[in-house]
């Protein structure tokens, strides 16, 4: 028997990016006896009960065969409801994609050709540069730190003939803050301007702690939104997302949707039905509690934009690269994330405060003590 080298079957196209280190985080956790694990993009609260029983009675009742491509009708239907009573467009068509990620995948795919540009704001949420070079797109990166907020003149100046999209995403993974009403019509007219499409990251749009949220859809009709139920009902591991947007863009994503995820998980699609109708609003407060006692924990000791939703804060690492001082925190048994995962500078890391308030006690304590 011959051994040929496994490595020469590997595509090219996966050389370019790294394993998540995020990943790397999990694993590390899983090797700890108690860990304040505050890297976690994850609510710390359970799918609620009823939400678990309509799971559970959509798989006893067999609803277990594939649903439509698009999703199943009942959701489509009420999601569509909500979204037209919202924007108002002539022209918004949405549809179930498995879990958000999925829906960025299909974005992806089906609107990016190799060589197009697409633009993304530094930090950002760390799956978008892989997916663009996945599909032979060019990331072109706008520095927004330190104030991580939008600067409209370097969006402006960044385009080229060859850009295609913009990524955007309030609020954002990982620094928490939310766009302010201004960015997001500046972008909106911008992309609308210039004939470039526009992607609204929107997983976090129910934890918004500062007034109403808002989409940049609601100053250009042509918006794509991506949005879901992992992060709103703790839903992570169930992949049921949704993408709404001009009819020909969701068709096309449809389209490549049945040669790859086939459909979100039916019986979860059917649950996310009855989630809909139930009111999480206190768990949000919750998250709005837990932000403004981090942001009270670490005032006075470290930098950092407030978060005006998410549950994350972004805060400056005190000396040295963020990738030393998470060595530090480590060493204490505190999990967090370095920011060179999110961007390419390496000054600042990851909190998530979607973690238990005793868990959160001890992880400022540890932070104190390391400034």
């Amino acid at each position: 028997m011959s051994h040929h080298d496994a490595n020469a079957w590997i595509a090219k196209r996966t050389l370019s990016f790294d394993s998540s280190g995020i990943r790397k985080m999990f694993a590390l956790a899983a090797t700890m006896k108690n860990p304040i694990n505050l890297s976690i993009g994850l609510p710390d609260f359970d799918v609620p009960a009823p939400i678990r029983e309509s799971a559970c009675d959509a798989i006893h009742s067999g609803k277990n065969a594939y649903s439509q491509t698009q999703g199943i009708a009942p959701l489509i239907d009420k999601l569509k409801g909500e979204i037209q009573s919202q924007y108002k467009h002539d022209d918004r068509s949405v549809f179930i994609s498995s879990g958000t990620s999925g829906g960025l995948v299909l974005a992806m795919l089906a609107m990016v050709d190799p060589g197009d540009e697409v633009i993304v704001f530094d930090p950002y949420f760390v799956m978008y540069v892989p997916l663009i070079q996945l599909v032979g797109g060019v990331p072109v990166l706008i520095d927004t730190h330190p104030t991580f907020r939008i600067d409209l003149d370097r969006v402006r100046s960044a385009i080229t003939p060859k850009t295609k999209m913009v990524l955007f995403n309030s609020p954002c993974n990982p620094t928490g803050v939310a766009a302010s009403v201004e960015e997001m019509r500046g972008i909106a007219e911008l992309c609308d301007k210039h004939g470039i499409a526009l992607i609204s990251d929107e997983i976090y749009s129910r934890f918004h702690f500062d007034g109403p949220v808002r989409s940049p859809a609601e100053f250009n009709p042509q918006t794509i939104v991506i949005d879901g139920f992992s992060k709103s009902h703790a839903m992570t591991g169930w992949r049921v997302g949704y993408v709404h947007g001009p009819d020909a863009i969701i068709q096309s994503m449809v389209k490549l949707q049945q040669y790859s995820f086939v459909c979100a998980p039916t019986p979860l699609q059917h649950a996310a039905l009855a989630a809909m109708d139930f009111d999480m609003t206190h768990h949000y407060m919750d998250y709005r509690r837990k932000r403004d006692r981090i942001v009270a924990g670490l005032r006075g000791y470290y930098e950092f934009v407030e978060p005006g939703g998410a549950f994350y804060i972004y805060p400056k690492a005190p000396s040295g690269t963020a990738t030393e001082f998470v060595a530090r925190c480590i060493e204490k048994e505190l999990l967090v994330i370095p920011g060179k995962i999110f961007s390419k500078h390496d000054t600042h890391f990851r909190i998530s405060f979607a973690a238990s308030d005793a868990m959160l006690e001890r992880g400022i304590e540890v932070l104190r003590s390391l400034v």
